[in-house]
């Protein structure tokens, strides 16, 4: 028996989940983060946001870039889990199953945690960040 060590499946759908959900949302929690943080006005907030949107409001190529580089993370994590996995002496039928785990743990929490972190974003840029821009456009 190999003295290699199994992946951990937890801390690898958790690392590639969180890191794609973050980078597929990160137009509106940057701002927002950056804003909180008093480091960015409104008026800057909101047009760093807007860069990733069309003018209706609808997704822009960048919105799409990120997310896009959020899937291809998620892809990464399955793929890399596979390789290290395949490093193991693991029985074929347990292998399988890790994997199917690992795609729908990585598909549930990547897209939980970025629809959470849009909506959190969404409520935190209308109660907080589209007043502070309207006071500083009027000053």
């Amino acid at each position: 028996m190999s003295n290699e060590k199994h992946p951990s499946l937890i801390k690898w759908s958790l690392k590639y989940s969180l890191s794609a959900a973050v980078a597929g949302i990160l137009c509106c929690v940057a701002p927002a983060v950056l804003f909180m943080f008093g480091i960015m006005g409104g008026v800057y907030a909101i047009s760093f946001a807007d860069f990733f949107y069309n003018e209706d409001g609808s997704e822009g190529t960048g919105s799409l870039i990120l997310k896009g580089i959020a899937i291809l993370i998620g892809i990464h994590g399955v793929y890399s889990f596979r390789r290290k996995q395949n490093q193991c002496s693991i029985d074929p039928k347990r292998k399988k199953k890790n994997m199917l785990i690992l795609i729908i743990t990585i598909i549930a929490l990547s897209l939980g945690v970025f629809l959470s972190l849009e909506k959190w974003s969404s409520w935190y840029f209308d109660t907080h960040i589209v007043p502070a821009q309207q006071k500083e456009l009027k000053n």
